[in-house]
């Protein structure tokens, strides 16, 4: 079992706090989500995130220009320098101020500019460069040295603290705005400093001010909705009758250089109702449009210097946080952080391109499709949420539950979702038309189910319910109550079903795991005494061994068939234990959760991945009863159970921890002094943030059927790991003669066999997709035949991979054909070792036949068309009549596998193509507004 899994993305979160950036040709935008900060490709339809974390969420994000540099800063005010392009961390700082308010590159990428408190910092880039343009005689080349930023100058003027900072467009000059009520204008270089001067005239914060695309003229917004209109401009001077002095009228001519200033021209307000105020901002200089977001969710457009009303829209009833514009001015970018709500939005066509949002609450269960490519996740919120994993966004949101959802699992065929809940209602879910058909409940009131299973084979649906020693059976087709299980003498916790037969285990707090043969109605071997109360269970797939994870900190292994414990895993001392904000001990002394709450299997039965509500992710091989490797779950110090260390900075002489007492009534904004928080509450489905501190741990946790990545649902989102394979080099039976060279000469020769098979042992994929696609299509079935059985897995792997990627649709089908026809039987009877190859034939398929079913839709009515013009002179028609004929086949034959559910294998409906990511293109053919089925209710409605 290969164990080299890096971080590969976050999702389920799309934005958190802070500012939202856009690069430099508009079409990527990077958000904060926590810690760390996603990128969201709009074009390609993908996202990532950065494998690199902050000690803190991420207060502050800014790209330069050429965008090369990221930097981002978190509510500490500590700083890390990133490039862009190659996600490599290059340098951490520390501003040593908290709750950085803005950070801009200035135009020319040069410099940058950081509000710390009411000072303005300026650092430069590259200090030697910037040294030899100004002052060319001074630069001395050998005493270069790397610095990534250097201070340049700090600025200080205001008298509270700095909200925003704009730089002009020739980068000489910055406006910075304040809670004084006052706007300054600054020099970059001191030569001119002259040009430092307050705006003063504004009658609350001013939130932002920026300069027009000519830099003749300033507009500064305030948070009472005031936008004022600057210019540099002369005061008028009333005449005076009396003086009729010529040397003062000389003065005055030769004075009238300084008597130039910048003057408020025009003022402009806002309507803003039910005491609504100005939260965001921004302005595109290319087409003077103006961006307003306000706090009751509404934003407006406005066309400048002639105040122009756009357009006005509502996004929802909470407060636009930011809001950002890409630099064609197209795509207006909005992020809601109380509802975690990322939205691009295209003002001309008034359509979204991106719409996506989190859950509410924490995740509490996770399940993978059957080919691996989405993911399902439950949450407290009462929502369900089916995630694709390779773009990273969110397809489809149910929400019929009215409770936490505590347990979702898939059907094998890919196409039925079962999902419990605390509302007492276990949910069957059609994942073709994306609705809820079925709804089972106990005969008892007021039971809430805390998991449930389905078998293989999709005929019956089990769950477990809080409190309860019974195991409820219902029948998927008529949704009747089959059996009650009873057996246990305490609380059944979980139950698990495997994947092959039907089998089902239940682990209770009675310290016992019991299995059962349902459709045997008995059970299949005496019950499984552990020796501490049972907190979660996995069977192997192939249902012939369990792990039981106990609260002791134990792992024990049992096999089912022999009815014995076969191994047993001590994982107390591998568990990543933090200490909590309360607690006056360190890391070390804490007994808290020395336990694993969830646990998997991996698809061949191998590895075990466990996790709970602690730091850790363990990854353990079975058969030796090591671990392999563990993963912190999160760096971010605001959660509690991540610190190590006692702060004695933080304790009063008292002992009271100063982190522990609210000073929000000392914020100087009313909404920010406001407290609408629950108290002391950590569950349920209201949306606002909580008032004690959330605390890391893992939920829930998944291979996946490839065995090449796993999912984890922790407090900062949905964790994926994937196996990096872009720099792993795997030679199998490797010797002297096997080279590249050698490789290339077997193919000039058309010795493919040969070829293949060296390409195969080296493992090389250019080589092996060289001498893959070199084979001709009729010499397929003969190399095939002779290849031999131990590099067949890797065969098989491959081509997996290459026609998943590909587009040469017929020659992946003839190697397909090929391999199954001559190695058939043996994949057969050794399916373990080629389930990462099938999974990812499996998917192909899926892709091909739902392609086959959107072709043969977009063309029925070219097809009645074609039938219709039929001509009825045989003689002069008979090849027509033919190529009909065949036509028809074709397409009687892809209807009746669309009624027989080929769509159901795609794993694709018709009614989710309005769930489809929308690009540039589309967005043009598109009028009004389009939902995508994962931001509210009404929009989902």
């Amino acid at each position: 079992m290969r164990s080299d899994f890096q971080f590969a993305s976050l999702l389920g979160s799309v934005y958190r706090n802070g500012n939202l950036e856009y690069t430099k040709d508009g079409k990527t935008l990077l958000s904060p989500v926590g810690n760390r900060v996603s990128v969201f490709d709009l074009v390609n339809n993908s996202c990532f995130t950065f494998a690199y974390q902050h000690r803190k969420s991420v207060q502050r994000i800014a790209l330069n220009p050429q965008n090369t540099l990221l930097l981002s800063i978190d509510t500490d005010g500590r700083a890390i320098l990133v490039n862009f392009r190659s996600r490599v961390v290059l340098h951490h700082f520390n501003f040593a101020a908290k709750d950085i308010q803005d950070v801009k590159f200035s135009p020319d990428g040069k410099f940058f500019a950081v509000a710390t408190t009411r000072f303005l910092q300026l650092w430069r880039i590259s200090a030697s460069d910037i040294e030899e343009e100004e002052n060319p005689e001074v630069v001395n080349y050998n005493d270069r040295q790397f610095a990534p930023f250097t201070k340049f100058r700090k600025l200080a003027g205001h008298f509270n603290d700095i909200l925003s900072i704009s730089w002009s467009r020739d980068s000489r000059f910055l406006l910075t705005t304040s809670k004084d009520m006052t706007t300054r204008i600054w020099s970059l270089h001191s030569k001119e400093s002259q040009a430092k001067m307050s705006l003063a005239g504004h009658r609350d914060y001013v939130v932002n001010a920026f300069f027009n695309n000519k830099q003749d003229i300033i507009y500064t917004l305030s948070k009472d909705g005031a936008l004022l209109q600057w210019e540099y401009t002369k005061k008028a001077v009333q005449n005076d009758e009396d003086s009729d002095s010529e040397e003062e009228e000389e003065e005055d001519e030769a004075q009238e250089l300084t008597k130039l200033s910048w003057r408020i021209t025009k003022r402009n307000y806002f309507y803003a109702p039910d005491h609504s105020f100005v939260k965001s901002s921004t302005f595109h200089p290319g087409s003077n449009m103006l961006i307003v977001g306000f706090s009751n969710g509404e934003f407006r457009l406005y066309e400048l210097p002639s105040f122009t009303l756009i357009q006005q829209l509502s996004i929802g009833q909470n407060a636009i946080n930011t809001v950002t514009v890409n630099s064609t001015g197209e795509w207006l970018a909005f992020g809601a952080a109380k509802l975690g709500q990322l939205l691009v939005y295209e003002w001309q066509s008034e359509s979204y391109i991106l719409k996506q949002q989190g859950h509410f609450d924490s995740m509490n269960c996770v399940c993978y499709s059957a080919d691996g490519s989405r993911a399902i996740t439950g949450s407290d919120d009462g929502k369900i949420k089916v995630w694709d994993l390779k773009s990273g966004f969110c397809l489809a949101t149910f929400s019929e539950h009215r409770a936490a959802v505590t347990g979702v699992e898939l059907s094998s065929k890919n196409a039925v979702l079962f999902s419990s809940s605390l509302d007492g209602t276990v949910r069957a879910w059609d994942l073709l038309r994306y609705r809820n058909f079925r709804t089972f409940v106990a005969p008892e009131s007021r039971v809430q189910f805390t998991s449930v299973t389905i078998d293989p084979s999709g005929e019956v649906v089990v769950a477990t319910a809080l409190g309860s020693d019974e195991v409820f059976v219902w029948s998927v087709q008529t949704g009747q109550l089959l059996d009650s299980l009873t057996g246990h003498e305490a609380p059944v916790i979980q139950v698990s079903f495997g994947k092959e037969r039907p089998v089902l285990a239940s682990a209770s707090w009675d310290k016992t795991v019991r299995v059962w043969d349902i459709f045997g109605r008995s059970q299949t071997s005496e019950p499984f005494q552990v020796y501490s109360d049972v907190v979660a269970l996995a069977m192997r797939p192939d249902c012939k061994q369990l792990a039981v994870s106990t609260l002791d900190g134990q792992i024990s292994i049992w096999d089912i068939e022999a009815g014995k414990q076969i191994g047993n895993i001590d994982a107390k001392k591998d568990i990543l234990v933090g200490r909590y904000l309360g607690d006056s001990f360190t890391a070390q002394n804490s007994k808290r959760a020395r336990f694993f709450s969830t646990i998997a299997y991996s698809f061949d039965g191998s590895a075990l991945i466990c996790a709970g509500k602690n730091n850790s992710i363990c990854l353990y091989d079975v058969d030796n009863e090591v671990m392999l490797r563990r993963f912190k779950v999160s760096e971010n110090m605001a959660l509690d159970g991540t610190l190590v260390k006692l702060n004695s900075s933080r304790f009063t002489e008292d002992g009271v921890n100063l982190d522990l007492v609210d000073d929000a009534g000392e914020n100087s904004d009313l909404e920010d002094r406001i407290d609408n928080t629950l108290p002391g509450s950590q569950r349920g489905g209201d949306p606002s943030l909580r008032n004690v501190r959330p605390e890391v741990r893992v939920t829930s946790l998944k291979f996946s059927p490839a065995a090449t990545e796993f999912v984890a649902a922790s407090t900062e989102g949905l964790l994926l790991y994937s196996i990096d394979t872009r720099t792993i080099f795997d030679p199998l039976d490797l010797d002297m003669d096997i080279t590249p060279e050698s490789i290339t000469e077997a193919l000039a020769n058309e010795d493919y066999l040969a070829a293949l098979v060296m390409s195969l042992r080296l493992n090389e994929d250019y080589l092996l997709a060289k001498s893959f696609e070199a084979v001709p299509l009729n010499d397929i079935p003969l190399v095939v035949r002779d290849v031999p059985v131990v590099h067949l897995p890797r065969l098989v792997q491959f081509v997996g991979e290459w026609a998943s990627n590909g587009v040469h649709l017929e020659f992946a089908l003839l190697w397909l054909k090929s391999i199954l026809e001559n190695h058939g039987k043996h994949i057969r009877e050794n399916k373990m070792k080629y389930g990462s190859g099938l999974r990812l034939v499996q998917r192909f398929i899926g892709r091909v036949a739902k392609e086959v079913v959107r072709v043969a839709k977009d063309n029925e009515y070219l097809y009645d068309f074609l039938s219709s013009s039929k001509s009825t002179e045989v003689d002069e028609d008979v090849n027509m009549d033919n190529a009909d004929i065949n036509i028809d086949d074709v397409l009687v034959k892809v209807n009746d596998d669309k009624d027989d559910d080929v769509v159901e294998d795609a794993g694709e409906s018709d009614d989710d193509e309005e769930n489809e990511w929308l690009g540039p293109s589309d967005v043009v053919k598109t009028s009004g507004v389009t939902s995508f089925g994962d931001a509210s209710d009404e929009d989902e409605e």
